[in-house]
């Protein structure tokens, strides 16, 4: 154990001094200016990366076994991997983080499903239909969160005896993935299929409603447990992988609690891109007004096409983010946009499999992207995700990210 301890305490002293270089204070500054509408330059951050191509480095072969020290093992790692290597406009915590631990009792429904593949986090999926009628809608029901406040306290003293005094150790909010998400139709979809969605849709009309109802009720319950607990994280760097910094959303309100206020909302619907943008009004946006107004501010989309629906997400309060995806066009999503939201563009990860040897495909999209937000005056954040493969060869990542910087600096 002191081995492993030894370990961990030459990678805190290293990401530590990494985290101290005062570039980070700058990109902060970035962060904060694009969120606030009053954007310096276009910010690049690349995200998802596909880990499992790269585990062989001597940089990122993990030796620890404890799994606490492991996991932070690989935290530091990565961290200092992609710092190295591809760190684009990348922000390093000053503190090793130690999430609130928190336990749900679920809503009711688990996922039932076939899985396929098994190379890294990204699957296909097939995925049986356990919401065919009002009956089953009774099976959904508000999640019980509880706070494991012995366990969060107990890992976080095994961490701070082992690092803290190389670099602080601090307990941040319960992790959120998506950022505080209603994921109404993403969560519909795995638990009635894409297919059997689009029937229902058509066919059923008003149970789908039915459905939408309900998940919006267990999601702002969730908010309100959120909220009683003081699960939320105010030192919020990132939503869903962009920048989340800001100036507008307040500080810790009056109770001395987070509140929903002080944080972004996240709104998706992604099997919504095979559907009509009055089909999107109806049973999305609908429920996305109500599920999104407690926050300060919020990011809606993901990786459905969303140029052609910036009108009805108006709709959406204190809407201050739109996904933009390779899938869309940029050109008039930034018209359409303009200085009124920051558009979080996601150029295509499938450049990355030939960037290094073949970099013009990527050239031409970024410039493309470039252009666009520079002629509509959008705030602009360019995040490389959903990266599935890099074609096992960092050069590829490598020279995405100089050719991505070069660019943006010298747009």
């Amino acid at each position: 154990m002191e081995q492993e301890k030894q370990i961990l305490r030459e990678l805190a002293f290293r990401y530590a001094e990494a985290a101290r270089h005062p570039s980070h204070d700058q990109k902060r500054t970035l962060y904060r200016a694009s969120n606030d509408l009053s954007p310096i330059r276009p910010i690049v951050l690349i995200r998802e990366v596909p880990w499992n191509e790269l585990e062989t480095h001597p940089d990122l072969v993990l030796r620890c076994t404890d799994p606490d020290y492991r996991e932070a093992e690989q935290y530091f790692r990565r961290h200092l991997f992609q710092w190295k290597y591809f760190p684009a406009d990348m922000v390093l915590d000053p503190y090793y983080g130690v999430s609130k631990i928190i336990e749900s009792t679920g809503f009711g429904l688990t996922i039932q499903e076939t899985t396929l593949g098994d190379l890294n986090s990204i699957h296909s999926h097939a995925y049986h239909n356990q919401l065919d009628s009002e009956e089953a809608l009774e099976k959904l029901h508000f999640e019980k969160i509880t706070y494991r406040k012995e366990e969060t306290f107990a890992l976080y003293h095994k961490m701070a005896d082992a690092i803290g005094d190389i670099l602080p150790v601090k307990i941040t909010g319960a992790p959120t993935g998506y950022g505080i998400g209603c994921r109404n139709w993403d969560i519909a979809t795995e638990l009635i299929g894409p297919e059997n969605v689009f029937y229902q849709l058509a066919d059923e009309p008003e149970l789908m409603h039915k459905i939408a109802e309900k998940l919006t009720d267990i999601f702002l319950d969730k908010v309100r447990q959120y909220e009683e607990l003081d699960l939320f994280e105010p030192d919020q760097v990132l939503i869903h992988h962009t920048p989340a910094l800001n100036s507008m959303t307040p500080g810790i309100s009056e109770t001395g609690k987070i509140t929903a206020k002080q944080m972004w909302g996240r709104g998706v619907a992604q099997i919504f891109a095979s559907v009509s943008k009055e089909m999107r009004d109806e049973f999305d946006i609908t429920y996305m007004k109500r599920a999104m107004e407690p926050f300060g501010l919020v990011y809606y989309g993901c990786c459905e096409p969303l140029h052609n629906m910036i009108d009805i997400l108006e709709q959406i309060p204190h809407l201050r983010k739109i996904s933009i995806t390779p899938w869309a066009d940029v050109d008039i999503a930034a018209e359409a946009i303009g200085k009124k939201y920051v558009l979080a563009s996601k150029p295509n990860p499938s450049f990355l499999l030939n960037a290094a040897a073949e970099p013009e495909p990527a050239r031409k999209e970024l410039r493309r992207i470039l252009d666009a937000v520079k002629r509509n005056g959008c705030a602009c954040d360019i995040v490389l995700k959903d990266i599935s493969s890099i074609g096992g060869s960092l050069e590829n990542l490598i020279s995405w990210e100089k050719m991505a910087m070069e660019m943006v600096l010298g747009s």
